[in-house]
């Protein structure tokens, strides 16, 4: 059995585990379009900011490769799939056979088409590469514009700041992180930030960047008609899946690559994992890309297993975030922002002066959601009763709503390994 892998990151790293649990023998192909192996990618802001080194950011021990018999071909990207031959084509001409093929190619930077943004001084940050680059310009820099307040955009931004350099966030929704907080939660984090000295503007973004007479960056005009002076920019609106390769091949797409419970595409012998792969959710139970590390992994491990023969069903992704901004510590996990708020039950807690926020939505007698921040020694807790959907009838729902979640209202059947999660008990 020959497993091609087309990607190098946390999706095939579980691939490749999953992979060799069942099937020690098959020849496993991983193609990495970076110059290195598989390595953290949250990490990157952390060596941005310069609080660790390269030797830190790997995901595996230098020896892991060798250990997994994985034949691994860096700077190397699959141009073309043929399904119907079984094979992939390389950016250096090689045609490799395949009977499984893994689409791990993760996902690509969102640049939008802003006026100015042609040129030097315009950085993204989701790779190794961007990091080094901005690392390179901010010994220089003085003043940085980073467009976007997700997770992506704020961690560059702090990484920036910790380098001296004077950084603006400009985030058009009315909050930062607003996949991931509600108004209450955004405002506590956007706070922690000005206080710490970076500029925080939500409502607007660039509308244009302006530049010297040698093309270099000089300022953005934003959508309110504020100029805000800078030398650098960093477009960190969000990643989009990597699917074109997957689309040229004929494999059905939407948002991403559709996969089913097993984590295969609509094409047999093809499977999808990672930031590219539009898999089940836990909580909504219906397809959606839901580009976090975690579910990376485990998708990826899941693939591995039922490319091997497994046939093991995957239960779902769980949206989680965690994320401190300067001794601010928040964790966001499930529905946060449900669609229909009339629909749930949510509970709010909301210390201002202590800068401490909870919230828990609940639905069907279930919580599917929260959110915390300043205090989030609960949170593996929280996680917990949504992770195994166990049911909360009221006394338990008002115990959870006070801040007090803990094992003894868990179903006896937790305990005596008959809980099923997906139905009740066994």
């Amino acid at each position: 059995m020959t497993y091609v892998i087309i990607g190098n990151g946390v999706a095939s790293i579980g691939a490749i585990e999953g992979i060799r649990k069942l099937d020690q023998e098959g020849t496993i192909v991983v193609l990495g379009s970076e110059h290195v192996p598989a390595y953290g990618r949250p990490l990157i802001s952390y060596l941005l900011a310069g609080k660790i080194g390269p030797e830190r950011l790997n995901l595996r021990s230098d020896d892991f490769y060798r250990r997994m018999c994985v034949d691994l071909r860096l700077n190397t990207t699959a141009t073309a799939i043929d399904t119907k031959k079984k094979t992939v084509t390389t950016n250096k001409g090689e045609v490799i056979p395949y009977d499984r093929l893994l689409l791990a190619t993760g996902g690509v930077p969102f640049n939008p088409p802003i006026p100015g943004s042609e040129g030097p001084d315009i950085y993204n940050f989701t790779n190794l590469d961007h990091a080094q680059a901005l690392i390179a310009a901010a010994k220089k820099l003085k003043r940085a514009v980073v467009i976007g307040g997700g997770l992506i955009g704020l961690k560059a931004a702090e990484s920036l700041f910790d380098r001296g350099v004077d950084v603006t966030i400009l985030e058009l929704s009315s909050r930062v992180l607003s996949a991931a907080f509600d108004e209450n939660a955004g405002r506590l984090a956007a706070r922690r930030l000005a206080e710490t000295g970076i500029g925080v503007r939500c409502g607007v973004t660039a509308k244009e960047i302006h530049r010297d007479d040698k093309g270099h960056v000089m300022g953005v005009l934003t959508t309110d008609g504020m100029f805000v002076p800078c030398e650098a920019v960093i477009v960190a609106i969000g990643v989009v899946p990597n699917s074109a390769l997957a689309k040229a091949a004929g494999i059905k797409t939407d948002r991403g690559v559709l996969v089913d419970d097993q984590l295969q595409t609509g094409t047999k012998g093809v499977y999808a994992a990672g930031d590219v792969a539009q898999a089940r959710d836990m909580i909504t139970e219906d397809n959606r890309v839901v580009p976090i590390w975690p579910n990376a992994y485990n998708q990826g491990y899941y693939a591995g297993r039922n490319m091997a023969g497994a046939g093991e069903k995957y239960e779902g992704g769980l949206a989680m975030n965690s994320i401190s901004f300067y001794g601010l510590p928040t964790v966001s996990v499930g529905q946060v922002n449900p669609p229909k708020p009339e629909e749930y039950e949510i509970a709010i807690h909301l210390d201002e002066k202590r800068q401490t926020y909870r919230k828990l939505v609940f639905k069907d007698d279930r919580l599917v959601g929260y959110v915390l921040v300043g205090e989030i020694d609960n949170a593996g807790m929280y996680t917990s009763f949504i992770k195994f959907r166990m049911p909360l009838p009221g006394d338990a729902k008002r115990v959870l709503m006070h801040g007090e979640p803990g094992v003894f209202l868990w179903p006896e059947q937790v305990f005596e390994k008959t809980w099923n999660p997906a139905g009740g008990d066994k």
